[in-house]
């Protein structure tokens, strides 16, 4: 849901789980690979090669999900890798701490931010469909929503919500954790978290900056649902998630529970403070910009359709493509609700990451090559290694 980390500030009324359980890596899940027959004439020197390089990876990635659940502190860990032979999993640590429960390998999980990919995919797919105009003003299709405060739908466009450009004023930005977690499973309904952020001036003026926005996802939301008559996570149903086959993927709404196995999902209030469990939790207060629920498994098959040309018609998926920089330093570089980042062994991966109340989330893939999901079951409150620590995953699994 966020871009913002660290501890959250302030009292907390939920019951705190004491202590943080810190495990080693399971054996019951892991490794976990399916993948297809090797073809009839791969030679055994062959064979060999890629089970040594295939062993080494598994290690690496070994290493860093331990670091996850020991140093950084988080309760559990997953990875979940998948290439043309076909998916692995990994896991390390718990997905309960009072129960000592291993994380396991086919879990759910919030995905936060991760929810733009699959939104900036059906607002494209209108786009194709000639429904939607990138470079028109928000107000043709939200006409009245966005005003006040300095804040005017006429000068900023889809493109410029959907590329964080616009400067419309991110509702995390003003909406205080404290203040979910007093009610977590209370309703929030969208118009009244854009104007809560419109309440705001905009951070500047529209096309003449770049900072992270997830009120402009409640925005393309808002013109999906003027469009098509039907509600956003209705058309990502439809669109993306029944024709990829995804069974493990769901827009959840106003549900406060996560289908299916999945690991609790944890807040730190404070550092070194003991985790809570913040498992249950309507998701409306994420809405477009962060609500969803998937698994590793599915979030990688959503990337390998998405990139390679599934989803989107050519023209939509280059425009996707369309980064401009965002100014970190590790060359972070943010389209259409896709983000790329530099790999080590050379080239870009594409992918996204999520903040949720309970999870933390990162995904990359190669375009035609691997990709990489992981998930650490605690957010707000990871530590700043354990971010760093997800991404040196990613960056793992997707360089061979």
């Amino acid at each position: 849901m966020t871009e913002h980390r660290g501890a959250l500030r302030g009292p907390i009324a939920l019951t705190v789980v004491v202590g943080v359980a810190m495990g080693t890596l399971t054996a019951a899940d892991l490794p976990r690979r399916h993948a297809s027959a090797p073809a009839a004439a791969a030679s055994a020197a062959t064979a060999d090669t890629a089970d040594t390089a295939s062993a080494t990876e598994h290690a690496r990635l070994r290493a860093l999900l331990r670091r996850l659940t020991t140093v950084d502190g988080g309760p559990g860990a997953l990875v979940a890798v998948r290439d043309r032979r076909g998916g692995t999993v990994l896991t390390s640590g718990v997905a309960d701490v009072r129960s000592q429960a291993p994380v396991r390998g086919d879990s759910r999980f919030r995905i936060g931010s991760m929810t733009k990919m699959f939104v900036a995919t059906v607002v494209l797919q209108l786009v194709g469909e000639r429904r939607v105009v990138l470079d028109a003003p928000v107000e043709r299709y939200l006409p009245g929503v966005v005003r006040g405060n300095g804040n005017d739908g006429r000068r900023m466009t889809v493109r410029q919500i959907l590329q964080h450009t616009s400067g419309v004023p991110d509702i995390l930005d003003h909406l205080k954790p404290q203040e979910i977690l007093k009610d977590p499973l209370a309703h929030r309904d969208t118009r009244d978290l854009v104007n809560i952020a419109l309440a705001h001036p905009p951070t500047f003026a529209p096309g003449k900056g770049w900072r992270y926005s997830s009120t402009g996802y409640l925005l393309a939301g808002m013109i999906i649902e003027r469009v098509t008559g039907r509600p956003y996570g209705d058309e990502i149903r439809r669109r993306v998630i029944e024709p990829l086959g995804l069974r493990e993927t769901f827009v959840p709404g106003d549900a406060s529970r996560i289908p299916g196995p999945h690991p609790r999902g944890y807040v730190r209030p404070g550092e070194n403070a003991p985790l809570v469990d913040l498992t249950a939790i309507n998701p409306s207060v994420a809405g477009a910009g962060g609500e969803m629920i998937s698994s590793g498994a599915d979030v990688n098959r959503f990337l390998d359709a998405l990139l390679g040309g599934r989803l989107l018609r050519p023209a939509q998926l280059r425009e996707m493509k369309r980064t401009r920089p965002t100014g970190n330093p590790d060359g972070r570089a943010y389209g259409l609700g896709l983000e790329s980042r530099p790999l080590p062994c050379g080239g870009l991966y594409w992918g996204h990451s999520g903040d949720m109340f309970g999870y933390e989330t990162v995904a990359g893939a190669r375009v035609g090559g691997r990709q990489a999901t992981v998930m650490v079951n605690v957010d707000p409150g990871g530590t700043d290694a354990q971010s760093d620590d997800m991404k040196a995953a990613v960056r793992t699994a997707l360089c061979e």
